[in-house]
C-alpha cells in the first residue's frame, strides 16, 4: 500500500507484523481490482447518461438516467456488457436529437436502441457513433476539469479551515430547508456539511422484492411553490446540490474560509453519486463498499464494481473519498454459535477496511484524497472503551499514514449514552496522539452552536496536550491497549488471508452460496444478494471515458 512509504520511521515495534497484514491487503487489492475494471452495471450505465448530460425526471416521474437505461437493457442483445454509450451516440446522430430528449424517447419506447445497436456492425456508421460519444464524453470530462480549478482557485483566494475540520450532518431533507439550515451550520463554524442522498429507485425495487422495506422521500407538507420552478426536490438530488454548492460558495467568501459539501451516497448509487459529485463540486464522498457488502447486503461484485468506477471519476475531480472504519462481521460467529470477542471482532473491521483502501489507493487515488474512519463506533460500548479505543485509533494512524482520520458522533438513538456523552473526551485524547490531521463529524443537534463548541474545546485540548508533549513515534501503549492492538492486527491479518483463500464465506459465511469468489452473489436474509444481476463482463472495448486520465495535481 502507497500509504507505508516511510512508515517504518513511525511504526511501533511493539505492535506486532502490520507488514504481513498490509502486504496481504495488497496483494488481494490488486486481484479483485482488475476484475471489477472489465465490468459494467446498471448502475454504471445510468452514470454514462448522466455524463452525456441526461438529467431529471421522464414523463412518469421516473429518474430520467434510470428509466431509459431500463428501456434500452430490455432490448439490448449484446446484454448489459455491451454498453449504453455507442447505441446512445448512434442514435443521437440518426435523430438529430440532444441527449434529453434522446433518452425520454427511449424511456417512453418510442426508440429502440436494439436498432442503432445493429448499425454500428458498419465500420463507417460505428466510426460516426464512436466519434459523437467521445465528443459528448469530452464535454463532460471538460466540465469536471472546471470545477476542480474553481475549487482550487477558490481554496487559494480564502484558505483552508483549520485542522482539524468540523463537520456536521444536516436534518433537513428537502432543498429550501437545506439552503437555511447550510447558512446556520456555517456561520456557527462548522466546515463540512454533510447531505444524505435518497436511495435509487433501483434500490427501492429491489429491497420490495426483497420484502424489506424500503425509504421513499416524499416533500414535506406546506411547500407548496417554495422554489424557483415550484417543484419540491431531496436536499441530496443533483438539483440540490448544485444550488446548495452556490450557497456555500457564498457563505464561504463571507467567512473567509472554503465550506466543503460531503454527500452520503446508498448503495447501487455510487456510480451515480460520483457523477453529481463531480459536476456540482461536492468535495467528499461517502463511499466504502465493504460495508454495503456486509451491512447494505449489496452483491460483492456488484459493489467492487461500482465502486471501481466512480473511483475513475474521483480521481479526476479530486473528490475525497471517505471510507469507514470497517463493519461490524458477526457471520462467523452466528455460524461456529460462540460470540467473538472486541479484538477479534476488532480485527475483522480492520481488515475489511484496510482492503478498502487498498482498493482505493490501486485505483489511483492518493493518501490525501481518502479519508478512514479512525474506530469502529461498537466499541464505545466494550470494556475499558476509552483504552480499546485509543489503541484502534494508535494503529490506523501508524498504517494510514497521510490519510486524516474521522471520528463520528454516535448516532441519534445513542445521544442520552454513555458513549454519546464521552464522544468529546475520547475524541480530544485521541487527537492529543495522532495529531490534527483529521475530520469531527457531529450528529443532528438543535443547538448548532454548543455543538460547534463543544468539539472545538475537544480540538483545543488536544493541541495543548501534544503541544506540551515530547514529539517523535507514536507514544507506547501499556495493559488493556496493547492487549487490545495486538489481537486486533492478528485477527485482521488471518481475515485477509481467510479472504484471499475462501473469499467472501470468510466473512459472510458457508450458509451463504456463491459468496465464495468476489464474483459470488452471496444471499442475505434468505434472499440473493442485491444488485447480483445487473453486473456483466464488458464485451464492448470501446471506452468513451478513456480520457479520464490522472491529472497533474499540486502539492
Amino acid at each position: 500500500m502507497a500509504a507505508r512509504r516511510g512508515r517504518a520511521a513511525v511504526t511501533p515495534a511493539w505492535f506486532g507484523d502490520l507488514d504481513r497484514l498490509v502486504r496481504a491487503a495488497d496483494e488481494l487489492a490488486v486481484r479483485w481490482s482488475a476484475r471489477a475494471r472489465v465490468s459494467t452495471t446498471l448502475g454504471q450505465e445510468r452514470a454514462m447518461l448522466r455524463l452525456f448530460g441526461v438529467t431529471g425526471l421522464d414523463r412518469a416521474g421516473r429518474p430520467l438516467a434510470g428509466a431509459a437505461v431500463d428501456g434500452w437493457a430490455a432490448t439490448a442483445e449484446d446484454g448489459l456488457g455491451g454498453g449504453i454509450a455507442l447505441p446512445f451516440a448512434m442514435a443521437l446522430s440518426e435523430y438529430d436529437l440532444e441527449p434529453q430528449q434522446l433518452a425520454l424517447d427511449v424511456a417512453s419506447g418510442a426508440v429502440d436502441l436494439a436498432l442503432e445497436a445493429a448499425l454500428l456492425r458498419e465500420p463507417d456508421r460505428r466510426a460516426v457513433a464512436e466519434a459523437e460519444a467521445l465528443r459528448l464524453a469530452g464535454a463532460a470530462i471538460e466540465r469536471i476539469d472546471a470545477d476542480r480549478i474553481a475549487r482550487r482557485e477558490l481554496i487559494d483566494l480564502l484558505g483552508e479551515a483549520r485542522r482539524p475540520w468540523l463537520g456536521m450532518t444536516m436534518a433537513a431533507t428537502e432543498l429550501g430547508g437545506a439552503l437555511d439550515e447550510a447558512v446556520t451550520l456555517a456561520r456557527a463554524g462548522f466546515d463540512v456539511l454533510r447531505v444524505e442522498v435518497p436511495i435509487g429507485r433501483e434500490l427501492a425495487a429491489r429491497m420490495h422484492d426483497a420484502g424489506l422495506e424500503a425509504p421513499e422521500w416524499r416533500p414535506p407538507e406546506g411547500l407548496g411553490g417554495a422554489f424557483d420552478d415550484g417543484d419540491p426536490a431531496p436536499a441530496g438530488s443533483q438539483r440540490a446540490l448544485a444550488r446548495l454548492r452556490r450557497v456555500a460558495d457564498g457563505i464561504a467568501a463571507e467567512r473567509r474560509t472554503y465550506l466543503r459539501i460531503a454527500t452520503a451516497v446508498p448503495p447501487l448509487g455510487v456510480p451515480e453519486g460520483a457523477v453529481v459529485a463531480a459536476f456540482e463540486r461536492v468535495d467528499l464522498v461517502e463511499a466504502d463498499p465493504m460495508a454495503e457488502i456486509v451491512v447494505g447486503g449489496v452483491s460483492p461484485e456488484r459493489a467492487l464494481t461500482d465502486h471501481a468506477f466512480a473511483r475513475r471519476l474521483h480521481r479526476r475531480a479530486d473528490t475525497v473519498v471517505s471510507i469507514g472504519p470497517g463493519p461490524l462481521v458477526v457471520a462467523p460467529d452466528l455460524e461456529s454459535g460462540v460470540p467473538a470477542d472486541a479484538p477479534t471482532r476488532g480485527g475483522r473491521a480492520l481488515a475489511l477496511q484496510v482492503l478498502g483502501v487498498a482498493m482505493a489507493r490501486t485505483d489511483g487515488l492518493p493518501a490525501d484524497r481518502v479519508v478512514v474512519g479512525a474506530y469502529p463506533a461498537w466499541l464505545a460500548d466494550e470494556s475499558a472503551a476509552a483504552a480499546r479505543i485509543l489503541a484502534e485509533v494508535t494503529i490506523r494512524r501508524s498504517i494510514f499514514e497521510g490519510h486524516a482520520l474521522r471520528f463520528d458522533e454516535p448516532t441519534a438513538d445513542a445521544v442520552e449514552s454513555t458513549a454519546a456523552a464521552a464522544w468529546p473526551y475520547v475524541t480530544a485524547a485521541a487527537l492529543s496522539r495522532i495529531g490534527p490531521d483529521a475530520i469531527l463529524m457531529r450528529r443532528v443537534r438543535d443547538d448548532v452552536g454548543r455543538a460547534h463548541a463543544e468539539a472545538r474545546a475537544a480540538t483545543r485540548v488536544a493541541a495543548d496536550i501534544a503541544a506540551a508533549a515530547s514529539h517523535g513515534p507514536l507514544p507506547a501503549l501499556e495493559g488493556v491497549a496493547m492487549e487490545h492492538a495486538r489481537g486486533v492486527i492478528a485477527a485482521a491479518a488471518t481475515t485477509i488471508e481467510r479472504l484471499a483463500e475462501h473469499g467472501w464465506r470468510a466473512v459472510l459465511g458457508d450458509a451463504m452460496p456463491g459468496a465464495s469468489d468476489v464474483a459470488g452473489a452471496a444471499p442475505r436474509h434468505g434472499v440473493r444478494a442485491l444488485g447480483g444481476d445487473a453486473v456483466a463482463e464488458r464485451t464492448e472495448p470501446f471506452d468513451p471515458l478513456a480520457g479520464l486520465v490522472e491529472v497533474s495535481r499540486r502539492p
